[in-house]
């Protein structure tokens, strides 16, 4: 037994001897990687201020007179920055001014892209989890005057949008391409929220209490519907090549949601004139007698958040308009040229046949 058992600690032995064979190769080929790395990010630096100096250049150049040749250098400098968008999504970056805030120098560049689907496919799930929950509670506070419950689910709010901007500034370090107006609604969000939070339990809040259990209702059922709706057409839109595998679902009209959009958008428009009503009824409610600070902030904020909403969204619908006429016109000069081939192609036909008739006729003996 003693035998067996020195054995086996032989064995441990020499496995713990290759373990640090192989713990030495990887802190090698990390302390390589690391450099390798930060040539890379001198490369890329290096390349955008010669291109900077180049842009300039042609700048001037361009004043002088039009040259074909500039214009293929411009064309070469957005391929340019195109490739060096795509080469600096597989090297760590910097975080932004937000999370060295929340989270200090920390690296939060996932470089392996397996794990940033993963992480954004989680960001994706804690949406969808938490819209449902957020639909369960305020349906409770509609039906139920308590207020703990209440402060339990302003506070989940709090929480929700504050988690939200943290991990979009996450995902944006790691290539995901969300606007900017979303990310400050998010943020807006947060503040708005927490100023609920601290809103004494007085005669405007109960007044206010109903509508704004009602808004969130409709807010997080839309929401559901639309990350559902939103999530398929990425993933089609990914599969067929038109996205960018980072790009996330968004809580508002975007470009690519006109793939098999028919009944989306008056449900957006509807939450968005939501906002705009409940800025109304605080303002209305600012005049009353027991108003506290609380209530014109939060007016003016859901005012913000109507106007942003409402002008992003409206944004891009001429652009898409656009692009569909582009389409269709597009298709049609196909058609017509498919027309005009397959005529020109008969005609050709026709003509080969006769000169074959005269010229292979066969001549009589």
């Amino acid at each position: 037994m003693l035998d067996q058992v020195l054995e086996e600690w032989e064995e441990l032995n020499a496995d713990f001897k290759q373990l640090e064979i192989d713990n030495k190769t990887y802190l090698q080929q990390l302390n390589e990687l690391t450099s390798i790395q930060k040539k890379c990010v001198n490369h890329i630096s290096h390349q955008r201020y010669r291109i900077g100096v180049l842009s300039k250049s042609l700048r001037e150049l361009k004043k002088q007179g039009d040259d074909p040749k500039i214009a293929d250098m411009k064309s070469n400098i957005l391929t340019r920055k195109a490739q060096l968008f795509d080469i600096e999504q597989t090297l760590p970056k910097q975080n932004g001014i937000y999370l060295k805030i929340i989270l200090g120098n920390v690296n939060v560049s996932i470089l392996d892209r397996d794990e940033k689907f993963r992480y954004k496919d989680e960001y994706e799930k804690f949406k969808l989890i938490l819209s449902i929950i957020g639909i369960v509670m305020a349906a409770l506070n509609f039906l139920i005057r308590f207020r703990p419950l209440e402060l339990s689910y302003i506070f989940l709010l709090v929480w929700y949008y504050c988690t939200l901007t943290i991990r979009e500034s996450i995902l944006k370090v790691n290539g995901s391409r969300i606007k900017g107006w979303w990310r400050l609604h998010h943020f807006l969000s947060t503040v708005a929220a927490g100023i609920l939070l601290i809103w004494p339990d007085n005669e405007t809040w109960s007044l206010f209490r109903n509508q704004f259990m009602a808004f969130n209702i409709y807010i997080s059922l839309v929401q559901y519907l639309q990350f559902r709706y939103q999530r398929g057409v990425l993933y089609r839109l990914k599969a067929l090549g038109e996205r960018h595998n980072m790009d996330i679902t968004i809580e508002g009209f975007h470009s690519w949601m006109w793939r098999g959009l028919s009944f989306l958008l008056p449900f957006l428009f509807i939450g968005y004139i939501f906002q705009l009503y409940n800025a109304y009824a605080l303002y209305v409610l600012s005049y009353t007698m027991s108003t506290t600070w609380h209530v014109p902030v939060l007016s003016g904020m859901f005012l913000v958040l109507f106007i942003g909403n409402t002008l992003t969204t409206i944004s891009v619908i001429p652009s898409k308009f656009h692009e569909k006429v582009k389409l269709k016109y597009r298709v049609m000069s196909q058609r017509f040229s498919s027309q005009l081939l397959n005529r020109e192609v008969r005609i050709i036909l026709l003509l080969i046949f006769c000169l074959k008739n005269i010229f292979m006729f066969p001549s009589n003996q």
